[in-house]
């Protein structure tokens, strides 16, 4: 295949993100407390990150475990104050007790980031009707991607529903790039890569030593091989 496929890599501060761009990352998810899978990271994080690198950068936007929205009004300001830093790219995703999208918390915040682009994250795969989500966000301003392992359990199991969606790219609701991520692994690559699948999300699979290590150049770098040799 011709296309670049992108790899976005999961960093937690500038030490991350050096080794990330050198091994072949284009793009990372700037993360905290991945013990609750990815919070907001400070303003200070975010300025140090931003000064270590020059790829492209996406930072949560997510104050607590899970995917209620919270205290929207604070991740407005906490938007803000990231934007006021030169922040220009974002994850989020909330759902409602029922399973929904949130849609006020999203609609606000998209609001708030008017003229940034961002990432729906795995909110999507915890879903009642991710069909249904799709469409009801399809419209909103600066949406450009979902990460999504196709199933709340990973990619194993959400290997059909990516397939699936990925054949109906172009489709209402389904014009976002399929960013896929969560219980990823290099076997999954070459069939993903075969459906037209070209953006990939990793974070574990960066840190051959777990969570409490740095993220592992050669590590990114071997991913960088398998989506291009694909």
């Amino acid at each position: 295949m011709s296309k670049r496929a992108v790899l976005e890599v999961i960093a937690l501060d500038a030490e991350d993100a050096v080794a990330a761009q050198a091994g072949g990352a284009d793009r990372l998810e700037l993360v905290t407390d991945m013990a609750a899978d990815g919070l907001t990271p400070s303003v200070a994080t975010f300025a140090r990150v931003r000064a270590a690198v020059d790829i492209d950068l996406r930072v949560m936007l997510r104050l607590s475990d899970g995917f209620a929205a919270g205290d929207v009004h604070r991740l407005v300001r906490v938007a803000g104050e990231l934007r006021a830093a030169g922040a220009d790219q974002f994850v989020l995703g909330f759902l409602d007790a029922e399973g929904g999208v949130d849609l006020d918390a999203v609609e606000t915040l998209a609001a708030a980031i008017d003229g940034c682009r961002w990432t729906f994250h795995r909110a999507l795969d915890h879903a009642a009707d991710r069909d249904a989500l799709r469409k009801q966000l399809a419209d909103l301003p600066g949406l450009d991607t979902y990460l999504t392992a196709g199933a709340p359990t990973g990619v194993d199991d959400g290997l059909p529903t990516l397939l699936t969606e990925a054949a109906r790219t172009g489709d209402p609701g389904y014009e976002q790039h399929l960013l896929i991520g969560g219980g990823l692994h290099l076997p999954h690559v070459p069939r993903l890569r075969t459906a037209g699948i070209d953006a990939f999300h990793i974070g574990g699979a960066a840190r051959p030593n777990g969570w409490q290590s740095p993220v592992s150049q050669e590590a990114v770098r071997e991913w960088r091989r398998a989506v291009d040799d694909n």
